[in-house]
């Protein structure tokens, strides 16, 4: 990939395409699975993204197809964030493919493009090949397709590929579409019902199963080698614009000046106030990214395994940049957690799957609960949040011993609770000083009776009173009695919200799905309560 400078910015050629569909369910996941296989078949290095807070799709193309798999999401981070994550995780690569997310101009709240695979294509500049059902179709296909590049000028639509589509009919709809359209078509793909790839309980993919599927992929990928024009979809990749953006990779030396001169940073900027939760609440420049590194390196504890999977390789590599050193250990096959740790990460994934598993685990629940409560640093989000319950519900209807860490249960219910992508921001509680109540009152009185008016302050979070907006994503089948006040969830474009989280001077933990680059003052919080526990000389030993 060749790259130019030009100012701040770069230009870079990044071969590139998005495969997009009018519909979930059109087999977009698939056809990209199947795309990638043959690109690796051809030993072209690609990497793929997923638009979206997908943890499934990238989890499968990495231990599945084997390639480096990101996410790429607008509602998270601005364009030219958005821009910067593309270059950077595709710097080591020959190709990227970008897979979209339900329709194409499906968006935030179901009524704006805000997200949307389009969205994501507008900002990159990718084009973009728009995969049909084409079963129960014919004619009927030249208006769908029109009808999908012009509802927006700049669709970016170059191409298509029809899905559920025999050999006989497909020359005469490529003529058709071609001529009458003047869109490429890039091939079709015939019926593969023993290539199908099964919808389970948010994607589980066990790791015996992986050579069987594995085998499903590479026949796949002989279809396809035989139905797409791979060297035509190759070329349109080829001819994407070139991408102009900023760097990260010059914030880390900017990020060890401003470790050593930390008097001169300065709090992050978010592009909302907390009241415009309509649009994405995002940061808006490269250069807010990283305004902190740590003077120590820092051992993190990162729980890893089939209980706990899900996680933003970027927020990672975020975390890495701040000076973490991510130590990776497993709450369900561990007896102890690592040594020297200086703080604890606890990710999503499939605990509700492990209760049994992670019960008997005695000896490494006593020590987390020991370790958090003793004050180390802890950040727990969705399964990791619900590990550090008393108790939870197993998939077979009874409840496991947990860590103990934060009171009740957390229980299964029969649909998605509070899914979607949401705006958080840090909740206010009602407090007298001493000053204004006196001495020998409760700091926590009542200040509209004894005062006459209330007083309010942000709830402190990781040593912080003003986190800013963070922009988020729920998504499970679990419920807590114990979800936690710290922080508002707003739906955007909506009045829906609701309270969440529990946040302390060293704790942040609840249901919410965070990605770092879209807030990364809490990934700062969080690596700074862990220097100052790693020189209060209380790391584990």
């Amino acid at each position: 990939m060749r790259s130019k400078q030009e100012g701040n910015d770069v230009l870079k050629t990044i071969p590139r395409i998005m495969l997009a569909a009018g519909a979930s369910g059109s087999g977009k996941t698939l056809l990209t699975c199947g795309l990638l296989q043959v690109l690796v078949n051809r030993r072209i290095k690609t990497v793929s993204f997923k638009c979206g807070p997908d943890y499934i799709d990238p989890m499968f193309h990495t231990q599945v197809i084997g390639t480096k798999s990101r996410n790429l999401d607008t509602f998270f981070t601005g364009e030219e964030i958005t821009r910067s994550l593309l270059a950077k995780n595709s710097a080591d690569c020959e190709m990227a493919v970008m897979e979209g997310v339900m329709g194409f101009y499906d968006g935030v709240a179901g009524t704006t493009t805000q997200a949307s695979a389009y969205d994501l294509a507008r900002v990159t500049d990718t084009p973009v090949i728009l995969i049909v059902n084409s079963k129960g179709m014919s004619v009927s296909l030249a208006a769908y397709i029109k009808g999908f590049m012009e509802y927006k000028k700049d669709s970016r639509i170059k191409g298509v590929i029809f899905n559920q589509m025999s050999p006989m009919l497909y020359p005469r709809m490529k003529k058709l579409v071609e001529e009458e359209l003047g869109i490429k078509a890039l091939g079709y793909v015939p019926k593969v019902e023993d290539c199908v790839i099964e919808s389970r309980h948010l994607g589980l993919v066990l790791p015996e199963e992986i050579p069987e599927l594995k085998q499903r992929l590479l026949k796949l990928a002989d279809v396809l080698e035989k139905s797409l024009d791979i060297e035509a979809i190759i070329q349109l990749a080829k001819e994407a614009p070139e991408l102009s953006y900023e760097p990260l990779e010059e914030e880390k030396t900017r990020a060890s000046i401003m470790a050593s001169e930390p008097e001169k940073c300065t709090q992050n900027s978010v592009a909302l106030s907390a009241a415009e939760n309509t649009k994405q609440s995002s940061l808006s420049s490269v250069k807010e990214v990283l305004k902190w590194k740590s003077s120590k390196k820092l051992r993190i504890g990162l729980a890893k395994d089939e209980a706990f999977c899900f996680f933003y390789e970027d927020n990672l590599d975020l975390l890495r940049a701040m000076g973490a050193e991510l130590v990776p250990f497993s709450p369900i096959h561990d007896a102890h957690l690592p040594e020297n740790l200086d703080g604890l990460l606890l990710y999503g994934g499939y605990p509700e799957l492990n209760t049994q598993a992670l019960e008997e685990n005695k000896f490494m629940r006593e020590e987390i609960a020991e370790a958090i409560k003793g004050g180390m640093p802890c950040l727990a989000e969705c399964g990791g949040f619900m590990y550090l319950h008393d108790q939870m519900e197993g998939m077979d209807g009874k409840f496991y011993q947990m860590t103990g860490v934060i009171p009740g249960k957390v229980w299964r219910t029969p649909k998605l609770t509070r899914f979607g992508y949401i705006t958080l921001t840090q909740n206010e509680e009602t407090v007298c000083s001493s000053e204004q109540a006196g001495d020998n009152l409760p700091k926590t009185a009542n200040c509209q009776e004894l005062l006459g008016f209330d007083q309010k302050k942000k709830i402190q979070v990781l040593g912080e009173a003003e986190l800013g907006i963070s922009p988020a994503h729920e998504f499970h089948y679990f419920d807590s009695e114990n979800c936690g006040t710290a922080f508002h969830a707003s739906k955007p474009h909506s009045k829906r919200g609701w309270d969440c989280i529990h946040g302390s001077d060293r704790l942040l933990a609840g249901f919410p799905h965070l990605y770092y680059y879209a807030n990364p003052k809490i990934p700062q919080a969080f690596l700074k309560k862990c220097l100052e526990y790693r020189l209060s000389g209380r790391s584990n030993d």
